[in-house]
């Protein structure tokens, strides 16, 4: 995995996670890695990794088990969630380009009608 300097790497990695979740490479329920075996994994620092942990389970991402190790959240409508937030982003961001670029509404519909 490639890391931007502009956002902390804990941050990207989080949201690489929440694209494995999307994807459905990572499914609920799912046993997570180890700190140890995510540092590895993405290359980073094992505090980095236990501060992604943190901050997954934080959002309720996921969930640890004393001695078991960390899970994926079993909440089936969370990954729903993920993906409507993702959506909104994506939408937004090509919104936002499309009227610097000039177009209009009807402008972007028959774009997107051709292209999808």
């Amino acid at each position: 995995m490639e890391f931007s300097a502009s956002t902390p790497i804990y941050l990207q990695v989080v949201e690489e996670i929440k694209r494995l979740m999307i994807s459905g490479e990572l499914k609920p329920g799912e046993k997570l890695w180890s700190a140890r075996d995510m540092a590895l994994r993405y290359q980073i620092n094992p505090n980095t990794a236990a501060r992604v942990y943190k901050e997954l389970e934080a959002i309720e991402l996921c969930f640890t088990k004393r001695g078991l190790g960390t899970y994926i959240t079993e909440d089936p409508g969370m990954v729903e969630k993920l993906r409507n937030e993702r959506a909104e982003q994506l939408i937004q961001s090509l919104v936002t380009e499309f009227k610097n670029l000039g177009y209009t509404k009807e402008d972007v519909h028959k774009l997107l009608d051709e292209n999808y």
